[in-house]
This record gives C-alpha cells, structure tokens and sequence, in this order.
C-alpha cells in the first residue's frame, strides 16, 4: 500500500459547487476509483486559503496502469470536466500534473 497526498487552489467563487458536487458525487465515479485500486480517499478543504488537499492510499501494483484507466473513463471525465473549473493549479505544480503530489514526512500508526 502507497499513501499519496497532494494539494490543489480551489476559486472561492466555486467553493460551494465543489461541496455540492463531492456531497452527491456520482456512483460511477465513486465505483471507478475502487477498480482502481484506491481506498480511503479523503479530500480536505482549507480556507481561507482556498486550497484543498486530497490524501489516498493505493493498494494496486501498477499506479501508473490504473491511473491511465481512471483518466479513459468516460464517466471520471463528465465527472473532471465539472470538477476541474472548481479547482486552480498552482504555480509549482509538475509538468502533466494536476494536483501538486507532496512528500509524505509523517505518519503514525
């Protein structure tokens, strides 16, 4: 199992689309990120910093695999394609990155 969190701005104009949408968020996307072999996803929101910080654990063995088929799902795209707007890069983030991925410096069990 691999924890990954990351970090992303959301536009406070969008704050409450983006509550709306996570509270009812569809089946197939919820479905998808099981198939996906991703569990405990958790995404936080910070305000008045606007930024929201998304945290994971993937219990596949090939991330790489089972991110490019989430990102072919048409569902998981209607579903981006919603969300994305919401959401602000920020200036660091890595060349074919959305959310910025943090180093993990932590963790207790």
């Amino acid at each position: 199992m691999i924890r990954m969190g990351g970090v992303i701005g959301i536009r406070p104009e969008k704050i409450g689309e983006y509550k709306r949408l996570h509270a009812e968020a569809w089946p197939g996307v919820l479905e998808k990120i099981t198939e996906c072999n991703i569990r405990n996803y958790v995404i936080y929101l910070r305000e008045p910093e606007n930024l929201l910080f998304s945290h994971l654990e993937y219990h596949g063995d090939d991330w790489a695999a089972d991110a490019a088929k989430m990102a072919a799902d048409p569902v998981t795209q209607d579903w981006w394609a919603l969300c994305s707007p919401c959401q602000r890069q920020l200036d660091s983030v890595p060349k074919g990155e959305w959310w910025a991925p943090m180093q993990e410096v932590f963790f207790h069990q």
